[in-house]
């Protein structure tokens, strides 16, 4: 009988953990009772890791990244919302106050997940758009153009994110 090398033990197990995760947030956002459901989840969410997840890519899972992760997740949201507010008020007034225009933000992030994650959450946010990523710049759509300047258009679009990022994959 064949033995497992600790290197594929390790990668079905890190698998695994992102299958688990990936069904915790399926049945949080769906509220899908159906188990059969939740199996055919899991075993989607276990196989397409097992194929694409790395080992070297995972961050390491500490208390801190966890509880920056869940705060994360609540300042995306009020993000969102406030945003939303933003860009409805915005679409009431008689004269739309709007100065559109792409602007150059720099991030200090270095993990290729924490950029992703980064990019998607200023898209996720209405009135910004993530266009292009070259090296350390972001070129975002913004729907309010009020500081060209690379520092302060990140300060304003970036920052708030990055903050959490940051600590949670560097």
């Amino acid at each position: 009988m064949e033995k497992t090398s600790p290197n594929a033990f390790i990668r079905i197990l890190n698998a695994f953990i992102v299958a688990v995760v990936l069904l915790i947030f399926y049945i949080a956002w769906t509220h899908v009772t159906i188990v059969g459901n939740w199996v055919v989840i899991f075993i989607t969410a276990f196989l397409v890791s097992l194929i694409f997840v790395q080992a070297s890519e995972l961050p390491k899972v500490t208390v801190k990244k966890v509880v920056y992760s869940v705060i994360y997740i609540f300042y995306l949201f009020i993000a969102i919302v406030q945003s939303n507010f933003d860009v409805a008020r915005r679409v009431i007034q008689p004269h739309i106050p709007i100065n559109p225009g792409i602007v150059k933000v720099k991030t200090r992030l270095k993990s290729k997940i924490g950029r992703m994650i980064l990019a998607n959450s200023i898209t996720l946010t209405p009135g910004t758009l993530s266009v292009e990523v070259k090296d350390d710049y972001y070129y975002i759509h913004w729907i309010d153009v009020t500081d060209m300047d690379v520092e302060g258009a990140t300060e304003k679009i970036v920052a708030g994110f990055e903050k959490y990022l940051e600590v949670i994959f560097g």
